[in-house]
């Protein structure tokens, strides 16, 4: 009985810090891409599978409001 437990407290201290730590890394890996673009990183999520939804802010040309950009990339 405490074998399970034990499990069931481990697995629910992993599933509580994996999201954290995902949402980290899209923001991370947003920042690149806004730079990389001449962006600006609106909002950056997990969305599974290792995927990364990132929204960008890309400047408009002669004036222009900026153009929104939302792309899915590898986390």
């Amino acid at each position: 009985m405490s074998r399970y437990i034990m499990a069931a407290l481990i697995a629910l201290s992993v599933l509580s810090i994996a999201p954290a730590e995902a949402a980290d890394n899209c923001y991370a890996v947003g920042q690149q891409v806004a730079a990389q673009r001449g962006a600006q990183l609106a909002s950056a999520e997990a969305v599974g599978g290792g995927k990364c939804k990132i929204v960008l802010l890309v400047p408009g040309s002669d004036g222009q409001r900026p153009k929104r950009e939302e792309i899915i990339v590898n986390g």
